[in-house]
């Protein structure tokens, strides 16, 4: 990748900040509703599906376009790309706090999902431009303070605000912060890369995909509402399968926009698809809080609180997963961050437990998830930027962050759709919760199989 300033730049605390704002706008604020569905459903009239479908489709058009954009900031800069997801962003926010029913929330979530694509893989390849050796380590286990702490402050961030406030103050303050980080990397000589130049734009995968996900994606949150056996079902089904099975003939080309031949690398392909099992799980986030909400009496505020320890101890244990992995390889904390995660949700779903006791077994379960998802970080995220060529590095960063927004989008939309499925909420909560132990344990069995150990002793090899 060639450097469109002769002058030498070293990355600084200042970009790290700045690029740890606009990482935030979409893991700490745009990820934030799962926290106070019940005061949207009430303030805009709608019901439970409609929201949770609304909160999907951040992370499912970040996923979908995020690969795509990343190749776009391969090409033509990864800081103008980033000026753009923060652009995005204040578009779809101001969309949302003018709000006056479902056609404008969906839009705005939709838009805020581009403004993820672009920021996500822009901001990782900035990193590793500007960033080398430790201090790369340094700054993308800041990166990862930004992502996994930024879900776990927001349930307690958000909460506050929207007691106190009203959900919309949630992304007025959200626009603040995404103008402050444009400030701070204003400064940033822009990159530019050449490795895109003669490759087509992939109109036809890119569309593809969304019918493929979007399908899938509708069948999960209203297929309970629907009959999962009735004729919208099976034909949403039919053409789920019918647009993935074409897809993946589309991609496999030299002009598809999903380089699949980084897939041939066994550690890259591990940490991906572990990535998505992970972030699948923040679904528990979702359900816990409702759950403490509709059924416990909570206010967004104290149902916050309750993952109060997911926050400490996921900015506690990041720079330990970190240290971690330098030492033994990455395989075990990756597996390790899975297993503590599992325990976490497995306390949360104890539901038939009454009184303060199921709010202690919450609060300690946050504890072990916040434990798993920091130790898990940056391991799996050097993993996958330690495994690909400096001029891939923006799809790369697009893949693995695809993994991440269309994990969290599928995961909350299984888990939304099982605890929509019974009326008994205690256990219609602890099914829902119980499903994201399930992807934990997916997750380790794939980590094991396919992640080697000393993924860090082959960085900038």
């Amino acid at each position: 990748m060639d450097v469109k300033t002769q002058t030498p730049y070293k990355g600084d605390n200042k970009l790290i900040i700045g690029i740890v704002f606009g990482v935030i706008s979409y893991w700490l604020f745009a990820l934030s509703m799962s926290n106070y569905i019940p005061v949207i459903q009430n303030d805009l009239n709608v019901p439970f599906e409609v929201v949770n479908l609304a909160i999907s489709l951040t992370s499912v058009f970040s996923g979908m376009f995020i690969i795509v954009i990343g190749g776009f900031a391969d090409k033509y800069g990864h800081k103008k790309v980033t000026n753009i997801g923060f652009i995005l962003y204040i578009i779809g926010s101001l969309f949302l706090v003018f709000a006056n029913g479902a056609i404008m929330l969906f839009v705005g979530r939709i838009i805020q999902g581009f403004s993820a694509a672009s920021i996500m893989p822009a901001t990782l390849a900035l990193m590793k431009t500007y960033f080398h050796g430790a201090e790369r380590q340094r700054a993308l286990s800041y990166w990862s303070i930004g992502s996994w702490g930024g879900t776990g402050l927001a349930p307690i961030i958000t909460g506050a605000i929207t007691t106190y406030l009203g959900w919309r103050a949630v992304f007025v303050v959200s626009i603040i912060i995404a103008i402050m980080g444009m400030f701070l990397i204003k400064d940033v000589p822009e990159t530019e890369g050449s490795t895109q130049d003669n490759k087509k734009f992939d109109l036809l995968g890119i569309c593809l995909l969304v019918v493929s996900v979007l399908s899938i994606n509708i069948i999960i949150t209203y297929g309970a509402n629907f009959g999962w056996l009735s004729w919208k079902t099976i034909s949403l089904l039919a053409v789920f399968i019918t647009a993935g099975t074409f897809f993946y003939q589309v991609e496999t080309n030299k002009d598809g926009f999903v380089d699949l031949t980084l897939f041939k690398n066994k550690a890259f392909t591990g940490a991906t698809v572990s990535n998505f099992l992970l972030n699948a799980t923040g679904g528990t986030i979702l359900i816990a809080t409702t759950y403490a909400q509709t059924s416990r009496n909570f206010t967004p505020f104290q149902s916050g609180m309750l993952t109060l320890g997911y926050m400490g101890s996921v900015l506690l244990t990041i720079r330990i997963g970190e240290k971690i992995g330098q030492k033994i390889g990455e395989r075990k904390p990756m597996i390790w961050g899975c297993l503590a995660t599992a325990v976490g949700i497995f306390m949360m779903s104890l539901t038939f437990i009454q009184g303060p006791l199921y709010a202690v077994l919450v609060f300690v379960g946050f504890i072990f998830f916040g434990t798993g998802t920091g130790i898990y970080a940056t391991p799996s995220t050097d993993t996958v930027m330690s495994s690909v060529p400096l001029e891939k590095a923006g799809v790369a960063g697009g893949i693995y962050k695809m993994a991440s927004s269309i994990g969290w989008g599928i995961g909350s939309a299984i888990s939304g759709a099982v605890y929509d499925l019974m009326p008994n909420t205690s256990l219609s909560a602890m099914f829902g919760m119980l499903t994201n132990v399930v992807f934990c344990i997916i997750a380790i069995v794939f980590i094991a199989m396919t992640v080697p150990k000393g993924i860090f002793d082959k960085l900038d090899a």
